[in-house]
């Protein structure tokens, strides 16, 4: 009978925490302030590249020590590659003069450009700062684009206190990358 009430006890805080899922956290870029004038038509955006905690459904901030953590206050709405690419794809679609999207390549023919992002870094960190770095390239098969490898480093403040927070940062420097990157591609 004891073995029989224990199983029904572990089957019930089982159950207990699978029901209670934290808050899911959607990516959510900044209205585009600035606009481009593209040196190409078309650009196709390859899946971007995350460093593995960036990469988790969990969000991470950077503790005191350095240390990269899972804060187990918020889960992201998206897969995390998936979301970012969508939104940096967004972003330098609405800031540039060129029809942006993420591949696969959903429109007839083939891009004039291809744009790849590789995340170095992206993490809340211990002071206060959301901090965004890595490399991207563009180049183009005969298209008017000249090849571009460019590293970086953006930083933006986390402004208020919670993963509400994060997020907002976050999104805040996507924003500020898809800028950085509309401006390279454009005259």
């Amino acid at each position: 009978m004891t073995k029989w009430l224990s199983a029904l006890t572990v089957l019930a805080l089982l159950a207990a925490c699978g029901g209670a899922s934290a808050p899911r956290y959607a990516i959510d870029t900044p209205t585009a302030a600035q606009s481009y004038r593209s040196r190409v038509e078309t650009v196709m955006l390859r899946q971007v590249s995350l460093p593995s905690y960036a990469a988790a459904e969990e969000i991470a901030q950077q503790d005191a020590d350095g240390a990269i953590v899972n804060t187990g206050a918020g889960l992201w709405a998206d897969d995390p590659v998936r979301g970012v690419t969508l939104a940096l794809a967004r972003q330098i679609d609405r800031m540039s003069s060129a029809t942006v999207a993420a591949e696969p390549w959903p429109l007839t023919g083939i891009a004039d450009a291809v744009l790849e992002v590789r995340v170095e870094r992206m993490v809340a960190g211990a002071d206060g700062r959301f901090r965004l770095a890595g490399q991207y390239f563009a180049s183009g098969d005969g298209a008017p684009v000249r090849p571009v490898a460019r590293d970086f480093d953006i930083v933006v403040a986390i402004d208020g206190e919670g993963i509400g927070a994060v997020v907002a940062a976050q999104s805040a420097a996507i924003g500020a990358l898809a800028s950085e990157i509309s401006q390279a591609l454009s005259y």
